[in-house]
């Protein structure tokens, strides 16, 4: 299997862009994740989040963690757990309007720091979607315009840890599923594995590199504009033994209100997945996140 498509950002202002420009093609196209490094972010900056992250974990989110597993008795489970994710996790929104400064139990250098380091992925989110554009042949903008609703996209984050876990063979980290929204930007642990995607039948680790950011295609990208042509892909969490893995995952998707549909560009005449709302499509894949993607798009013919 050819190996884990990596994007250094800065040969795409070079000679090595249209290698560059391949590679995201052919990712988008058949795994439906890549990975960037020399993205713009600042190492220094990401360093910090990565610590503030793990600091609240052990300050605040540690205990709660541990109630529930007590709580539920999953440390003397004996079956697999179909229904649970071994995470713990909470979540941020900063379009169309933060509540960063307003989520509770959140250190006020953490709050400055993960609003400055979402302010870097949405123009980072922008300006990847451009350059899928260009490889898809349509004009700039033309996918950031599909996802404004009438308060523009919406754009949050899920910061979760995945602790020891002592029956990973039982509990998921997370289960298998696709992502619901546009396109998802991922700075994970780079010492604690464990995300995988599902490729030609069979489980792919991402692999950890230090200040890289995982890339992956939501639903709506499939479906919007590109009619197929990219593919949102199964991925899942596999708990470890060892390690607490930090993932901190921000999601830019349509607004809620936004209409989707494919771009009229790549429409086949024997081909087109439906249009519908957003939010709309957000309500069925609450009941569907962990099944096959196809019966919630199936849902809106």
């Amino acid at each position: 299997m050819a190996s884990f498509p990596v994007i250094d950002m800065e040969k795409l202002s070079g000679c090595e862009r249209p290698e560059m420009m391949h590679t995201m093609k052919d990712a988008c196209e058949n795994w439906g994740f890549f990975e960037v490094v020399n993205h713009g972010v600042a190492w220094e900056l990401m360093d910090t989040i990565e610590r503030l992250t793990k600091e609240h974990y052990r300050n605040v989110m540690e205990s709660k963690f541990e109630e529930m597993v007590s709580r539920k008795g999953l440390e003397g489970v004996e079956l697999e757990v179909k229904d649970l994710d071994w995470e713990s996790s909470f979540s941020l929104r900063h379009l169309p309007l933060s509540n960063v400064m307003d989520v509770p139990d959140l250190a006020h250098e953490y709050r400055v720091a993960m609003k400055e380091f979402a302010g870097k992925l949405e123009k980072l989110a922008e300006y990847l979607l451009d350059l899928m554009c260009e490889n898809l042949g349509v004009e700039k903008g033309f996918l950031k315009k599909a996802f404004c609703g009438s308060e523009g996209p919406s754009f949050g984050t899920k910061v979760a840890n995945y602790p020891p876990c002592p029956k990973p063979e039982l509990i998921r980290g997370l289960r298998a599923h696709t992502d619901a929204g546009g396109i998802i930007l991922l700075f994970q642990d780079d010492k604690v594995s464990g995300l995988q995607l599902l490729k030609d039948g069979a489980w792919v680790d991402v692999p950890p590199l230090r200040h890289s950011i995982v890339i992956n295609i939501g639903d709506q990208l499939e479906v919007v504009i590109t009619n197929g042509k990219y593919k949102s892909v199964v991925h899942r969490v596999v708990a470890q033994k060892d390690g607490n893995r930090m993932s901190i995952a921000s999601f830019y998707n349509p607004g809620s209100d936004a209409l989707i549909y494919p771009a009229p560009v790549l429409v086949e005449k024997s081909k087109a997945y439906p249009q519908f709302v957003f939010e709309d499509y957000m309500k069925v894949y609450a009941k569907l996140k962990f099944e096959a993607k196809e019966p919630r798009f199936e849902a809106f013919k």
